[in-house]
C-alpha cells in the first residue's frame, strides 16, 4: 500500500510517487522510462503505454522499500508479482521486495545445483518467498554487512538457511551460523570467495561468484551519470582510506558483472573493468 501524498513533480496519470520517497534509486534503475530523479526525489517523468514498459512500473512498485509508488489501476501488478525473482544474467536473479531498513538496497538469489544463495536480504514476503520455495529453497545467506540484513532472520528461519556475516557485522545478527574472523579472503568453494573489503564499515565483505560475478553490497557500483565505477565518501561509515586500500586489493581479482547493492549493476570485459577500476582508484586517492 503506498504511503504519503503524491507529489507535484508528477506527470498526470496511472502511476505516482509519493512524499515517502527516499531517494534510493531502485525505480529509476528498474524503470528508468518512467521514473527519474527531480528536486533530491524520484518522480513519475512519463507515463508508461507500452505493456513491457507497464510491468517495470509495476516493478519499480513492488521494489519500492517505502511504499512511495502508486497507481490509479491495477491490471498488471499481480502478474508482475509472480514473475519476482527477476532474472539478470545466467542463474541469478534480482529479488525486489527491498527494505526500508536497507535504504532500499537490491538483493540477489543465485540458483546453485549444492544449493541457492541469498546474497543480502529483501524484506519478508510471502509471496516472494512461494517463489523461492518453487525454485530450490535457500541453503545459504551471504551478508555483506550489517546495513543490508533486512529480514534475513527470518527468511534463515523459513528455509532453515546457513547466514554468513563478519565477526565484526555480528551485531546485525548474533545468532548467524557462521561468523567469519579476520581479514584474509576464503575461497569457501570451488565457485564463491568471500572477500573483505573493510571501509565501508569495519567487517564489510563482497562475495565473487564463478571469477565473474561480484556482489559488491555498499563497497562498489556502477554510475550511470558518471559513466564510470564508483564509491561514495559521504556513505563511507568506517574509513575512507581502508576502503581504498580494500579496493586496490579487490582490483587484483577477475570479475566482469558488478552486482551491488546501491547503484547500477553493469557488465564489462575483464580489460575494461581492470581499467574502470585504476581509474577509480585514482579517485578515491584524490
Amino acid at each position: 500500500m503506498n504511503q504519503g501524498k503524491s507529489l507535484n513533480t508528477n506527470v498526470p496519470g496511472n502511476f505516482y510517487v509519493t512524499s515517502a520517497c527516499i531517494n534510493c534509486d531502485q525505480c529509476r534503475q528498474i524503470a528508468p522510462h518512467t521514473f527519474s530523479e527531480v528536486a533530491n526525489l524520484s518522480a513519475v517523468t512519463n507515463q508508461p503505454n507500452e505493456y513491457h514498459e507497464v510491468i517495470k512500473a509495476f516493478y519499480a512498485l513492488i521494489s519500492c522499500p517505502t511504499g512511495a509508488i502508486g497507481s490509479e489501476q491495477k491490471d498488471g501488478l499481480s502478474t508482475a508479482i509472480q514473475d519476482f525473482p527477476l532474472p539478470i544474467i545466467d542463474n541469478i536473479y534480482y529479488c525486489g521486495f527491498t527494505s526500508r531498513h536497507s535504504w532500499g538496497a537490491s538483493s540477489y538469489l543465485i540458483l546453485h545445483p549444492e544449493g541457492n544463495w541469498l546474497i543480502d536480504s529483501p524484506r519478508w514476503s510471502p509471496q516472494l518467498v512461494k517463489r523461492i520455495e518453487e525454485m530450490g529453497g535457500i541453503k545459504y545467506i551471504f551478508l555483506t554487512h550489517q546495513d543490508d540484513v533486512a529480514d534475513a532472520n527470518k527468511y534463515a528461519k523459513r528455509f532453515q538457511a546457513e547466514r554468513f556475516i563478519h565477526a565484526l557485522e555480528k551485531e546485525s545478527q548474533p545468532d548467524a551460523e557462521h561468523v567469519i574472523q579476520g581479514m584474509d579472503s576464503i575461497q569457501w568453494h570451488t565457485d564463491y570467495k568471500f572477500i573483505m573489503v573493510p571501509g565501508h564499515t569495519k567487517g564489510h565483505m563482497v562475495f565473487l561468484y564463478r571469477n565473474k560475478y561480484l556482489f559488491s553490497g555498499d563497497h562498489l557500483a556502477w554510475d550511470n551519470e558518471l559513466n564510470g565505477l564508483s564509491a561514495h565518501r559521504d556513505v563511507c561509515w568506517f574509513s575512507w582510506k581502508t576502503q581504498t586500500e580494500s579496493m586496490e586489493r579487490l582490483a587484483k581479482e577477475k570479475f566482469e558483472w558488478i552486482l551491488p547493492g546501491h547503484g547500477n549493476r553493469v557488465f564489462l570485459s575483464q580489460l575494461e573493468m581492470k581499467n574502470a577500476m585504476v581509474k577509480l582508484i585514482e579517485q578515491m586517492k584524490s
